[in-house]
């Protein structure tokens, strides 16, 4: 067996994994200084907060948590730890999928045997991928609900990417795409939606016959936008944007903890699928990455089109009562909140327009995280949100 058993979860719980930019405090370009910053850590947060593949990013990765307020707690403690260590070095921290200008070949690898080896195997497919996501984990019961799940969520990703679509720039370029991360991506063999996985045992025969025709070596190179992680007993949302700060991303885990909770207990949508159905799930999500909240999706089984906001419009009421459940109704409204405002790369995009420089948007990623608005609850952040905007000249609204 080449896969570990799964093991299940007695309820919902969360935990998530944050890809933060180090850039240089004075170019804001990115920097190769994970290791300076990680020297600099207290021992406590080792293994909480960790390399990546590349010297220019660092991981901050939650405990299990039950709820998305502990999540809260949880990462603004490591997030602040965090902040202070890299400001000793002259460091900052960025939020965002992708840098404004900073080319991707100046980046170094991490020297671990592993991501060496995977450098070499895939070159540049991989070694092009300097770009920073969120990562959800759910718990849910068994593997079989893993599977029920990752098939269901396949319809709603297009519109968890519009949601948290914020990388509109790529090595010194506006590329017309508002998660241009996602298209980066997409050059693996092992990216993008998965294929329907019916029950576990199905995941279990395919994993089990990649590896052994020696595609894969282990279940983690699955580099898909959801997939099932056994050890963990989750499902893992992978295809968000890094987003621009903290109650931005508390409010996308809500929805993704209740969408998953909900789908696990409802079935979600029944639907017999096929190779059109897969297709048309491929343009949607395309077009999110292209137009964000703006994008038209297909309903892939009555080919009805809707907006991704109308989609969210109309889903997220269906997932109060469960947000309810699991004591997050108040960040959950704050996601639905979102729905009808700029994403991040919209803004990204308006400090360019503005300012006609690609340092101050990078200056603008750092700059999200030092607003204070990390340790307001949604409603008073949305409250100061909107005082700012009502006191700003219309351009710059949103900025």
């Amino acid at each position: 067996m080449f896969i570990d058993s799964f093991q299940g979860s007695a309820g919902p719980s969360l935990g998530v994994e944050l890809e933060f930019q180090l850039v240089d405090a004075e170019s804001m370009a990115l920097t190769n200084a994970v290791d300076e910053v990680l020297a600099a850590l207290p021992f406590w947060s080792l293994g909480a907060i960790k390399p990546e593949f590349y010297r220019s990013c660092v991981e901050v990765n939650s405990n299990v948590c039950a709820d998305v307020n502990a999540v809260r707690c949880d990462l603004e403690e490591k997030i602040a730890e965090l902040d202070r260590a890299v400001r000793c070095s002259g460091i900052r921290l960025a939020w965002g999928g992708t840098h404004p200008f900073s080319h991707w070949r100046d980046q170094e690898v991490l020297q671990t045997p592993r991501y060496k080896e995977l450098a070499e195997q895939y070159r540049e497919t991989l070694c092009r991928q300097v770009t920073f996501g969120l990562h959800v984990h759910v718990g849910v019961p068994s593997g079989n609900a893993a599977a029920q799940v990752c098939d269901s969520l396949r319809e709603y990703i297009p519109a968890l990417l519009a949601l948290s679509a914020n990388s509109p720039f790529w090595n010194g370029r506006v590329t017309g795409l508002l998660s241009h991360r996602t298209e980066i991506m997409a050059t693996s063999p092992v990216s993008g939606l998965p294929p329907t996985l019916g029950r576990w045992a199905h995941y279990e025969a395919m994993v089990e016959r990649l590896i052994g025709c020696g595609l894969i070596k282990t279940p983690k190179e699955l580099w898909w936008d959801i997939r099932p992680n056994p050890s963990f007993g989750t499902v893992e949302v992978r295809v968000c944007d890094m987003p621009s700060d903290l109650p931005t991303t508390l409010g996308l885990v809500a929805l993704i903890q209740c969408l998953i909770y909900w789908i696990s207990r409802s079935g979600g949508p029944s639907r017999t699928e096929g190779e059109c159905h897969s297709l048309i799930l491929r343009q949607n999500r395309w077009r999110a990455a292209r137009h964000g909240l703006d994008a038209v999706l297909v309903n892939p089984g009555t080919c009805y089109t809707q907006t991704a906001r109308q989609l969210l419009d109309e889903l997220i009421p269906e997932l109060e009562n469960t947000a309810v459940d699991l004591r997050c109704e108040e960040w959950l409204a704050f996601a639905h909140d979102l729905t009808h405002q700029p994403v991040g790369a919209e803004r990204q995009l308006a400090v360019f327009e503005q300012s006609g420089s690609l340092s101050e948007v990078s200056r603008y990623q750092v700059d999200c995280a030092g607003k204070g608005w990390a340790s307001l609850s949604s409603n008073h952040w949305i409250e100061h949100w909107g005082r700012l905007n009502n006191s700003a000249p219309t351009s710059m609204l949103f900025i």
